[in-house]
Parts: structure tokens; C-alpha cells; sequence
């Protein structure tokens, strides 16, 4: 692991970082969901953790490991709603500015909470504009630093925290799913996982339409898609990272893929038999072991549920 952009003592010191700010959150278990899938299912509850996400992780320890010169010009991002989230309330708590670059189809809660944080949000167009180059631009004009949602080691291990907490509070597993977007908190967790549990098989889990991943991950390069149309709005992605890619083929069993139909059940079950809010995207590892997609008889698996943050008549909708 030596040639990856983070190790195991940097997902340990950003712990130690973040642990007066980021919650421990709940590990949660359901026979039900047992019974559906085969094995013995362990739930990482981060639809619990500050802001509702597990994007709070990584935020945190990035901002936390500024200069005194970057705090006091402030910090940028793009974000379609959780990272966005993240980088607002720690900026707050931290004293930092921030400005975050927002798509104008992002959800209404997830942008009434980025503001409702201090930050100041500029909008664009996810369809026909390009995020990283609005971000560097921004950035260079007003001195900001830029934390990117995912492709950054400090954002990698403070959301490899993650897993590290999920195999202290449950005990070793067999395998660990986890949403796919960007590769952040499948790469970070990987790293942990790895060094906690030597053998466990480790997956990602992303959106059919947006299978950026899976492809990357069997013909051995980045590829790049277009910004794919999926509810699972926090992994429309269009691409892994350059420094979460390595990660990821290095560590990780394989990418799966999962509908948005099967989302959807995901969220009704966890809604009707787990009595818990979980956005689309915090649905794609659990949607993965209920669809049958792995033989989990006699095993235990880690069930990443990265997010809660959904609007309200969006969630009604798709429970209907």
C-alpha cells in the first residue's frame, strides 16, 4: 500500500482528528434483512452522522489540517448536496469561509442545508459545465483552497474512518460494501479494511446507469462518462479519481450494479422494517446483498449506509 495516496496511520491520525467533531454512529442489525440476504448483516449507520452523511468524516479532517493563511481565505468545493453539506458545517465550526459550487438540479434540502451552514453557493449547470474547472477557477480568483468531494488523501482517510469504526463496534466480516461515487469512501475504507481484516472481500456498489466504476475497475483505466441520470444523486459521478482508482483496483474484490428500482426497495425496506430514512445513494450496498447480487450464506458482511438527506416529497414518491 505504500504506492496508494493514504495509509492505514493516516485514516488512524485523521480519527483521532475528527473525533470530537464526527459521531460514532450505530452499527444496526435486522433478522429480517438477515433472512432476505442469507448472512449475517451488519448496517453502518452514517444516514446518523453530523449533516447526514458520512461525507462529514472527510470534510472535517481536511479542513482541520489547514494552514493558518488557508483558514483565513476560506476553502471551495462542488458538490450535488452531501460533501457540499460537510464542507459548510465544518468550515462553520472551524471558522473558515466557504463557497460551494452546487448544481441547480441538486436536491432542495441538500441545498437549504448547505446554506442554512453559512456557506455561499454558486450554481451551475451539472449537464453542460465542468465542475473541477468552475472549482480551479474559482479557487485561483479568490485565493480559496479547493477540497474536491472525493479525489483527495485527506478526504480519502477521514471517510476510510468509516470502516475502521464499523470493524472496533461489530467485530471482523467476510466481506464490506460500500456506495460508489467518486471511489473516496470505498478507497479509504478499502485501506482500513484491509489492515483490520486481511481477507475480507471488499466491494463497491454503484448505480447502473452511472457504471463509470465498474468499467474502470476490469479494463485497468479511468474511464469517464457522461453525468449519468440515476435518483442516486450522490453517486452521478462521472468518473473515479486519480487517486482513488488505484485504491480501488488494488484492494477491492469488484464493482457492482444495482437499478434504481432496486433503490427504491431498499429504501422502502429500511423504512418499513429498520424504521430509518436513507437517501438513494446511501441505499446502493444494501440494494446489492438484497438483490442477490452475492452468496453471503454462513458469512458476515459490513453494510456501508453512507447518507439520509433526501427531500421529503422526493422520499414519499419513491417509497409509492
Amino acid at each position: 500500500m505504500d504506492a496508494f495516496a493514504l495509509s492505514y496511520e493516516d485514516i488512524v491520525a485523521a480519527h483521532k482528528r475528527i473525533s470530537g467533531a464526527a459521531r460514532r454512529t450505530p452499527v444496526l442489525t435486522s433478522s429480517t434483512a438477515d433472512g432476505r440476504a442469507g448472512g449475517a448483516l451488519l448496517f453502518k449507520c452514517e444516514n446518523f452522522q453530523r449533516m447526514g452523511a458520512f461525507k462529514f468524516r472527510g470534510a472535517f479532517n481536511s479542513l482541520s489540517r489547514f494552514t493558518e493563511e488557508q483558514k483565513a481565505a476560506g476553502v471551495v468545493t462542488f458538490s450535488s448536496g452531501n460533501h457540499a453539506q460537510a464542507v459548510a458545517l465544518s468550515a462553520r465550526i472551524l471558522g473558515i469561509r466557504a463557497v460551494i459550487i452546487m448544481p441547480r438540479d441538486a436536491p432542495a434540502a441538500k441545498v437549504a442545508a448547505t446554506e442554512g451552514y453559512g456557506a455561499e453557493i454558486i450554481f451551475y449547470d451539472r449537464y453542460s459545465e465542468d465542475r473541477d474547472a468552475l472549482g480551479a477557477k474559482v479557487a485561483a480568483e479568490q485565493g480559496l483552497t479547493l477540497i474536491p468531494p472525493y479525489d483527495h488523501p485527506d478526504v480519502m482517510a477521514g471517510q476510510g474512518t468509516t470502516a475502521k469504526e464499523l470493524i472496533e463496534d461489530a467485530g471482523p466480516v467476510d466481506l464490506l460494501l460500500t456506495p460508489l461515487g467518486g471511489g473516496g469512501l470505498l478507497s479509504g475504507c478499502a485501506v482500513a479494511t484491509r489492515e483490520l481484516c486481511p481477507d475480507c472481500e471488499i466491494y463497491g456498489v454503484e448505480p447502473e446507469a452511472g457504471d463509470d466504476g465498474r468499467r474502470s475497475f476490469h479494463s485497468g483505466r479511468i474511464t469517464t462518462i457522461e453525468t449519468p441520470q440515476t435518483i442516486a444523486d450522490g453517486a452521478q459521478t462521472r468518473s473515479l479519481g486519480r487517486f482513488t482508482f488505484p485504491v480501488i483496483r488494488g484492494l477491492v474484490k469488484d464493482i457492482l450494479t444495482v437499478s434504481d428500482a432496486e433503490l427504491a426497495q431498499a429504501m422502502r425496506f429500511f423504512a418499513e422494517r429498520m424504521k430509518i430514512v436513507v437517501e438513494p445513494t446511501g441505499c446502493l450496498a444494501a440494494a446489492a446483498v438484497f438483490s442477490g447480487r452475492l452468496d453471503l450464506a454462513g458469512r458476515r458482511a459490513g453494510i456501508v449506509v453512507s447518507g439520509g438527506n433526501v427531500d421529503m416529497e422526493k422520499y414519499a414518491a419513491l417509497l409509492r
